[in-house]
């Protein structure tokens, strides 16, 4: 998939753009069979965040941060989109979350927020490949924006529906200072050696202005967080990233990161591209998931994990495909991918969703993509702002009806 990835980029932002206006499908598919009951294996490895999440119900908890890494599919925010908004409509909007520091792309469009800038210099880490350098410097969003230009500005504006912000957090590296300004309450913030810094405004905004100083500064992250209490979810996705991106970001960079984001969950959104991959080596895949759940756990020993499966998704050219024009099916590597993500979240006590079973099984992309009113775009690989609201939806109602057996469990507990 890393081959075409760019030549897809921009129809698959604009179709994410296209998502601000929210409507209701005329008919919606029932989710898929699923190899996991109710869609998630292993519920009980979310303990952790489910207590999080019931306390914060109770109105006596804090902010509930949920961290999704991953590729093309959480970088257009329409499924992470969804799945926020139904968290946060039932235990209350912590906040947007952690953004890039930029405009990474053309088409960049989160949810919530407006993200503008003026002579800001923003750089997107390249794609690891196969080589899988690490990139020094680079933090969990994979982008750096780097203010040699004095005067340079980057402004986030809430919209009107989202809670206005008490607290605005920067990642940051370098001798340089950056003003944070939100109206007429101004910051100078310094970063010395690398770090995150907050600053709490005394009343509410849904602007803030960040603005270079002097000298080189190289930022990592902004995050936006609202009243105590609420749930945060924050997607930092790369279109066509793999894992082997993630184990490239710079482990003193991340471990700041996590210190600072403390989050409750993070969920792993890879293995689209590594399934395009016909030479992918299943061992060393397997070994490389292994070691990034024994990285994030030892860095953020507190968070649940979860892995997202890799979804259905078709390759042009075939012969005998599944396609309905029989021109398509999916990579063989793609079912590999998802078998070790299975095999590997069961052996070591991780939660897995089983995407490709609820959106439908196999080529369920050509299904959902040629139904009266198509639910992904003609790529067979990325949903449309419809599917997206969907399969974000599914995912929300499985995680739910776990929750609400580990109450039930709990309850009798007790």
């Amino acid at each position: 998939m890393k081959g075409f990835a760019g030549a897809l980029v921009a129809a698959f932002l604009a179709s994410a753009a296209s998502a601000q206006i929210p409507y209701g499908p005329t008919d919606t598919p029932a989710p898929g069979a699923s190899v996991c009951p109710g869609g998630l294996c292993q519920p009980e490895a979310l303990s952790g965040v489910f207590e999080a999440l019931s306390r914060t119900e109770g109105g006596g908890g804090a902010s509930v941060h949920i961290l999704q890494i991953g590729d093309s599919h959480t970088a257009g925010d329409r499924i992470t989109g969804k799945l926020r908004a139904a968290l946060q409509a039932r235990f209350g909007d912590g906040g947007r979350g952690v953004l890039p520091p930029g405009v990474p792309y053309d088409g960049y469009a989160p949810l919530q927020v407006e993200v503008t800038a003026s002579d800001w210099t923003t750089t997107l880490a390249p794609l690891a490949g196969n080589a899988g350098y690490v990139r020094a410097g680079v933090g969990l969003t994979g982008v750096q924006a780097i203010t040699v230009q004095p005067g340079s500005t980057l402004t986030l504006r809430l919209d009107t529906l989202s809670p206005a912000f008490v607290r605005i957090e920067v990642c940051g590296t370098g001798p340089g200072r950056l003003q944070v300004a939100a109206d007429d309450e101004i910051w100078t913030v310094a970063f010395d050696d690398g770090g995150c810094r907050s600053v709490r405004p005394d009343r509410i905004h849904r602007q803030v202005e960040l603005r270079a100083l002097d000298d080189v500064l190289a930022l990592h992250a902004v995050r936006l967080t609202s009243a105590p209490g609420g749930v945060e979810l924050s997607n930092l996705g790369v279109v066509g990233a793999t894992l082997r991106d993630l184990a490239a970001r710079d482990q003193r960079v991340v471990a700041r990161e996590l210190a600072a984001w403390r989050p409750a969950l993070i969920v792993l959104g890879f293995g689209t591209n590594e399934g395009f991959d016909d030479g992918l080596d299943a061992r060393a895949y397997e070994a490389l998931l292994r070691g990034q759940i024994v990285r994030l756990r030892r860095l953020a020993p507190a968070a649940s994990l979860m892995i997202l499966g890799a979804p259905d998704a078709l390759r042009n050219g075939v012969v005998n495909g599944c396609s309905a024009d029989g021109r398509r099916s999916p990579p063989p590597s793609l079912a590999v991918v998802r078998d070790v993500q299975r095999r590997v979240a069961a052996d070591v006590g991780v939660a897995f969703w089983d995407w490709h079973g609820r959106m439908g099984g196999d080529c369920s992309a050509d299904r959902l993509a040629t139904r009266g009113e198509p639910f992904m775009l003609r790529d067979r690989v990325h949903f449309n702002s419809a599917g997206s609201d969907w399969i974000g939806g599914v995912l929300h109602a499985d995680l739910m009806t776990a929750y609400e057996a580990w109450s039930a469990r709990r309850g009798g507990a007790e």
